[in-house]
Order: structure tokens, then sequence, then C-alpha cells
């Protein structure tokens, strides 16, 4: 079996030394769709070095985001990437994390479960410099075909949509290159470039990246309830409820709470077809 649950709980968390500088940042930025407009003071602050601040997102692809990868070839993980879609993703952040820096990730696999037809994935990454740990994040990954081995099914709560109408609601357009654009941070997967390979793995066109959409939303709650403060975040959890296509709409309704904001995205040109569900940003 490509999936050894066992040995893959057990095996040993991988280490490596990752960098990333203003340009990573900016680049990051620029994927998830900053800088438009272009002079707006506001979005300055996420493209030009001398104001720059960092979306806590960032996260995920610090260093081209080796966490994932390296928990993708742990010891008993072998599994086609075309089967692997990320079905949700929290990071927790310690303190905000710097324009430029130089960190230890540590990656693991947290969990393995089972829910039939398909195997899920946690994979851990912690990230720590001299100063102490900067985040830890949380990705699951769903794993088509793997499942049926008899383990725990794991968590299955969602969180309800709030009964009221959203205290926020924006839209944010999906460029046709911004997937071309947002793997230039770390990653590579042909599903999001390639036709061909989309059509393999079941989808009539590439799809845009989950992450890519999470952190769009993201940048939408710190600009529209956070006051554009990326500080304030502290930690940020999502799950990928469906695919969006580049060239297509997110419709992105928001809901205060008292431990932060509830988010609920959609697909405007598929009849508001789920993109992103249970999502939550805890913030100060």
């Amino acid at each position: 079996m490509p999936i050894d649950p066992a040995r893959a709980l057990a095996a040993e968390p991988r280490s490596t030394t990752i960098r990333w500088d203003h340009k990573d940042v900016q680049l990051y930025h620029l994927g998830i769709g900053a800088g438009v407009p272009a002079n707006d003071p506001d979005e300055l602050r996420y493209t030009l070095e001398s104001r720059l601040h960092v979306l806590p997102s960032f996260a995920t692809v610090a260093g081209a985001g080796m966490g994932v990868v390296g928990g993708l070839s742990a010891p008993g993980i072998d599994v086609d990437l075309a089967a692997v879609l990320h079905g949700g993703q929290r990071i927790a952040l310690h303190r905000p994390l710097p324009v430029s820096g130089t960190a230890t990730s540590t990656s693991r696999v947290a969990a393995v479960y089972d829910k039939g037809k398909a195997a899920v994935l946690v994979l851990r990454t912690e990230a720590a410099d001299d100063d102490g740990p900067l985040w830890t994040s949380d990705a699951q990954l769903f794993v088509r075909g793997e499942g049926g081995f008899g383990g725990e099914r794991g968590p299955s709560e969602r969180l309800a949509v709030p009964d009221r109408a959203p205290d926020r609601t924006v839209e944010r357009v999906i460029r046709e290159d911004q997937a071309l654009l947002y793997r230039l941070s770390g990653d590579w997967n042909p599903l999001h470039a390639d036709p061909e390979f989309a059509k393999l793995a079941g989808f009539e066109r590439p799809i845009l990246h989950g992450l890519c959409s999470y952190g769009m939303t993201l940048k939408a709650v710190v600009d529209t309830l956070l006051g554009g403060d990326v500080t304030r975040v502290r930690a940020y959890a999502t799950r990928f409820a469906g695919v969006v296509f580049p060239g297509e709409t997110l419709r992105i309704r928001m809901w205060r709470r008292d431990d932060g904001v509830q988010a609920a995205v959609t697909a405007v040109e598929r009849d508001d077809a789920p993109v992103l569900a249970d999502t939550i940003v805890e913030h100060s």
C-alpha cells in the first residue's frame, strides 16, 4: 500500500533551513492579487519594499513550501501527485513574520485518517529562528484511492454559516494568469498550469491553487475588517470545499465573532459554488 500509516507516524521529523527576503514576500503578495490599484497606498504595503508588511499566509510558501514537500516524501508515503488534493489548512502565528529571515523548518506526518475512498494526511510544519518559534502550519491533504485501510476517520466537524447577513461582502477577480504567477512561489504541481495534466486529474482545465484562494481571503479580511494590520492575525484555518478556476470571481462573505472573523467563499460565476468553508481568522 502506498501509505503505511504506522511507518509514516513513527518517522523522525525532517528539518531543513529555509530563507526568504523581500522579493519572495512581494512575489507571494502579487500572486494572491495584491497591487491593484498599483498606486493605492493600502496596496503598496504589500508590494513596495520600503513599506512592506508580511501577510501571515506567506508562511505556507516561505522556503518554497518545503514543509509539505518534505511531508509527501516521508517514509511510508508514496502517492501519485495527480491523486492529491489540498483538503484544509491552518496556520498559527507565534509572532509577526519578518520581511526577510532564516529559519529551521521541521515537518512530520501528524495524523493519517481513513475516509473510505481516500486517505487524509495531516502534515505539520513548525518554523523557528534564533529568536524562537515563528509559526505552526497544518496541511490536510486528501489522497484519492488510498483509504480503506481500517484507520480512524478523524474529525468531521463543520462550521455553520451564521443565520444573519454578513457584516461585509467583497468580490475579488482571479486573473487568467494568476495560477501561473502564484506557482512561482514554490508550488509547481502541474495541476495548476498544464491542461493535459488537469484532465488526467479529472478537471476540465487547470485549477487555482487552494492556497492562493486562502491567501486572497485572508488579505480581504485583513484589509476589510482588521484595518490592514497584518500583525493582528493570530491563527487562520479553512477547509477547501471546492475548486475555483483562473478568470472567475471570489465572493467573500465575512461575519464578526467574539473569537475573530468567520468567512465563506464562493465562485460567483458558478452560482456561488463553495470554494472555502469552515473559515476562521483569529485575531487580537
